[in-house]
């Protein structure tokens, strides 16, 4: 009877074992494009999460992943139940011709709170946050002005665009790193570039994030642009404010911090010289 037992518990350990060493699935949400004119490289979050998804389908030093990409809205949370992380790029939630990959437009609220379907939704994938699904946000994606959507980014995320504090600048910026120990940063050298910046985000303070990234413009001060999240229960988020022109992807250091922030969101160690990933000319187009 006690080895019956014994075997029997032998199995059921195989199988956990089995399955926690299965794959990691990594899933893109991108939002339609929506702000920007048509054809200028700005604000193509389709384009910008299918060269991260290939490049993580392809790296050569990332294996264990399955990948996924979303086009619009988050899918149903049945589609999200085994994620490992979630990536979502896409406009805010501030005016009412554009979309936020998660929240609906604030204008179609009280500015407060959601209708009872939206907030039976966001509840459940509070859920998913709360079983260490690892959220990713870039850019425009930061910008959430609901009051009950805020409250739910600052858990899960970190920090978010806060309207008349922080700012949306356009400039040559000077990336610095900071916390320089921290796996995201792996294989990343300081670099300079063209970008549009949100700076001057509000971060929570309790858990207080990693800041990765200190930005400067070339006229103005320094604020931090990308941060890490260790979440309260495990789970993980990550945070980079300045994913606006595609062109830019093709940058080594600015395209390695991307994603070594979505494999360590993901639960899953960074390669010592960072993921390794040779952007195709192609996917820039």
């Amino acid at each position: 009877m006690r080895k019956s037992k014994f075997l029997i518990a032998a199995v059921a350990l195989c199988c956990f074992c089995l399955h926690a060493a299965g794959p990691k699935r990594i899933v893109f949400v991108a939002g339609p494009k929506d702000h920007g004119p048509p054809g200028n490289g700005r604000h193509e979050y389709e384009k910008d999460l299918s060269l991260l998804k290939h490049c993580l389908d392809h790296s050569e030093n990332i294996k264990g992943i399955t990948t996924k990409m979303y086009t619009g809205k988050v899918p149903d949370l049945a589609e999200l139940k085994d994620a490992a992380v979630i990536v979502l790029e896409s406009s805010g939630d501030r005016t009412p011709a554009e979309s936020h990959a998660l929240f609906p437009q604030n204008a179609s609220t009280d500015h407060k709170t959601y209708d009872a379907k939206t907030m039976a939704y966001l509840i459940e994938f509070d859920k998913l946050m709360k079983k260490r699904v690892g959220l990713v946000a870039f850019h425009y994606t930061t910008w959430v002005e609901n009051e009950t959507g805020r409250k739910f980014w600052a858990d899960w995320l970190g920090g978010y665009f806060l309207p008349k504090v922080s700012k949306t600048m356009q400039s040559t910026w000077g990336m610095a790193l900071t916390n320089e120990k921290h796996p995201i940063l792996r294989g990343i050298q300081p670099w300079t570039y063209d970008e549009e910046i949100f700076g001057y985000e509000r971060l929570i303070e309790n858990p207080r994030p990693t800041p990765l990234i200190i930005g400067t413009p070339k006229k103005g001060e320094s604020s931090i642009v990308s941060w890490a999240l260790e979440r309260k229960g495990g789970g993980r988020g990550f945070a980079m404010t300045g994913v606006d022109w595609h062109k830019n992807l093709a940058l080594d250091n600015h395209r390695r911090l991307l994603l070594n922030g979505i494999v360590w969101a993901a639960r899953m160690k960074v390669p010592a010289g960072g993921v390794q990933c040779s952007a195709s000319l192609d996917l820039m187009k």
